[in-house]
């Protein structure tokens, strides 16, 4: 596993707003290195410092007003992160074993649904959270971000804590994705016991949800053939692209390729360099993709202050005009907010328009822009100076 490791424990470390050491004044200089070992090393905090006592899961937000409600795809990011810090030696062994046990225990015990987990659970309950009035069960999408920490984590520590990844294997073995085909050609997003299919999500792309299709047809127990992903995820009016911007080809996706979330959560445990299906390889897709959001801040169409070669990246997180949307380029989302984990998560395909961007947001707005746990979730320079960042994490 670890011969792909750069890219892998890279993506872990900064898919989730990759905090810093900490306040800082603007006018610091860093090397790129220097640079990227201090995001990368207190990424972890969020999945650490901050994670939820009882499950030791990641917490949904920072601003949540409960505070105990923990996400589990979001939990399988941190699992990926805090490997990262074990392996680079700033997160002790010990602790990182721990923690795992603990995160183990509550997925084994918590309430499951045909294998598959709730998106939100109560960390002092242990029961489902319910994350809309029907969706109050199975999330196959959240429960493929998971699979990919666990499958980290069993590889990870088939060595050192043989039976952390025995755990883990039960788990993804469990899944039982045929399951969420309804005997059909499609993959359903969500089951309920108390409202069945009701929400009846067939799961289509180009989006964040490749890795559900990936996982499924890889299960070792509840596979599903190719078929459902040639006749559900592939057709979807928004999957194939054809277009060029900026001279750039998108052969698939939405147009500009979408909030780059979806260019990310896929390949935090899939290494897309040399995967390919048909006319898309996947590392030169997401290169695309990123390289179209750079461009498009410079062209800056809209005319926002501060986009640049310096400021740039579009994705879903929170907003200071209306609190939450996916900033999707070439729609009404797109605001003048500019969420810091889009280019930094963007590093292993576009290093250098993510450094220059990592450099900005480090060097020239200091701690305005960083808070305990680092990069706050969303930055907009258009807006009154008092509310131009959200100080949140996600």
């Amino acid at each position: 596993m670890f011969n792909k490791s750069t890219f892998i424990l890279l993506v872990a470390a900064f898919v989730a707003l990759a905090p810093s050491c900490g306040p800082r004044r603007a006018g610091v200089v860093v090397s790129d290195e220097a640079l990227i070992d201090t995001v990368q090393r207190h990424t972890t905090l969020y999945f650490t410092d901050f994670s939820e006592p009882n499950t030791g899961l990641a917490r949904e937000r920072s601003n949540d007003r409960f505070g105990d409600i923990v996400t589990t795809g979001g939990s399988g990011f941190g699992m990926m992160a805090i490997i990262a810090g074990m392996e680079r030696g700033y997160l002790p062994r010990e602790y990182g074993i721990y923690l795992f046990d603990k995160q183990l225990s509550f997925l084994e015990k918590c309430e499951r649904f045909h294998g598959m987990w709730a998106h939100w659970y109560d960390g002092n309950s242990g029961k489902v959270y319910p994350f809309s009035r029907y969706d109050d069960g199975g999330d196959l999408v959240e429960s493929a971000f998971l699979a990919q920490g666990l499958l980290t984590l069993r590889q990870y520590c088939q060595e050192s804590a043989p039976e952390l990844a025995r755990r883990a294997d039960e788990l993804w073995r469990g899944m039982e994705w045929d399951w969420y085909t309804q005997g059909t050609d499609s993959l359903y997003w969500h089951w309920s016991k108390n409202y069945g299919w009701k929400m009846n999500h067939r799961i289509k792309g180009y989006d964040e949800c490749f890795i559900a299709y990936v996982l499924a047809a890889s299960s070792p127990t509840h596979k599903v053939g190719r078929k459902v992903y040639e006749a559900c995820y592939k057709n979807s009016p928004y999957y194939y692209n054809g277009k060029s911007y900026y001279g750039i080809p998108l052969t698939i996706g939405m147009e500009y390729g979408g909030p780059l979330f979806f260019t990310h959560y896929s390949f935090l445990g899939l290494d897309p360099r040399g995967l390919t299906d048909g006319l898309t390889n996947y590392y030169e897709r997401g290169r695309a993709h990123a390289l179209i959001h750079y461009n498009y801040a410079i062209e800056n169409p809209k005319g926002w202050k501060g986009y640049g070669a310096d400021l740039w990246g579009f994705t879903s997180s929170d907003d200071p005009k209306v609190g939450y949307c996916s900033h999707h380029p070439g729609t009404p989302d797109e605001n003048g907010t500019v969420s810091p984990t889009a280019a930094i998560s963007s590093i292993v395909y576009t290093p250098e328009e993510s450094l220059k961007c990592m450099h900005h947001l480090y060097e020239d707005l200091g701690d305005e822009l960083f808070g305990p746990m680092g990069f706050y979730d969303a930055y907009n320079p258009s807006m009154p100076a008092d509310k131009q960042v959200v100080r949140s994490y996600l």
